[in-house]
């Protein structure tokens, strides 16, 4: 795994909001990756989050539907839950150090990962902003999205807006048929280019929580396969939404309160604390 970041991509992230890693995976770890995530989202059936971990009142939102959102992709979060294997490959504390140093932060929680499949002639990615949908606010918040095919303009690359992560605020929109909706909240960013995102296999970026981007059509008859990771920096607060968390997590927080809660949001790297490592596994 190529998972030293240099000085000269920790500036190119701090100041556009995204960086690229090219070659983040060998052959070898690649058809590991893409081994497990195939395994994890199979066994899901229609089910977005483990079973275990959907309350029985609200399981109906987590079941996959058949509308235009599902034709955007299929996501199954947090397969690290339910699998083995892509247990090990998320609570990994090299991934933790590449976000620490890329976000400046001291230390760096699993919030949810996600397998993000593009089908065969899928419907494009509007433009959004990600933190504004999680439990809690950070302008640190990063996430990491690995591509387990080659990612071009033609199925469905991701597209930045650099340096937007910047001026934003937690103001967003939902993911829907209009895929520029998010420049009717933030009007300068339309007046911008995007940054055009083309990966090999096995290649890698990070991004900001707060960095605008989207992702175009995929005009292909093959799938375009995605694992990612949202991460959360240690300290973080809940906000009060509740995104992932069951009825009875949000039930037992205040607004304020610390999201450290392990089993739900490993600590997988800390600059002096100890975390989760691979070995312990």
């Amino acid at each position: 795994m190529n998972h030293l970041v240099t000085e000269e991509q920790i500036a190119f992230y701090q100041d556009n909001g995204y960086v690229v890693i090219d070659d983040f995976l060998n052959a070898e770890e690649l058809e590991v990756w893409r081994q497990y995530v195939g395994e994890a989202v199979g066994s899901r059936g229609k089910l977005k989050l483990a079973a275990s971990r959907v309350d029985a009142a609200s399981a109906d939102k987590w079941i996959e539907d058949d509308n235009y959102y599902a034709r955007v992709f299929t996501q199954r979060i947090n397969l690290w839950n339910d699998h083995g294997g892509m247990r090990r490959l998320m609570i990994d504390d090299r991934l933790g150090k590449m976000a620490a140093d890329l976000a400046q932060v001291e230390g760096i929680r699993i919030w949810h990962d996600q397998a993000l499949i593009k089908p065969p002639w899928g419907n494009p990615t509007g433009w959004h902003l990600d933190n504004p949908y999680w439990s809690f606010y950070s302008r640190d918040a990063i996430s990491l999205w690995v591509a387990l095919d080659d990612v071009t303009a033609n199925n469905g690359c991701l597209y930045f807006i650099p340096g937007a992560h910047k001026t934003a605020t937690w103001e967003n929109v939902s993911i829907g048929q209009n895929i520029g909706d998010l420049f009717d909240a933030y009007p300068e960013w339309g007046k911008r280019e995007a940054a055009a995102i083309e990966m090999k296999a096995g290649s890698c970026s990070f991004h900001n929580g707060l960095c605008a981007h989207g992702a175009g059509a995929n005009m292909t008859p093959y799938y375009r396969r995605a694992m990612t990771c949202a991460y959360m920096p240690d300290g973080s607060a809940f906000n009060g939404q509740q995104n992932i968390l069951s009825d009875e997590q949000v039930a037992s927080y205040a607004i304020g309160d610390v999201l450290d809660d392990d089993a739900q949001s490993p600590l997988i790297y800390h600059r002096s604390k100890n975390y989760v490592r691979l070995e312990d596994l």
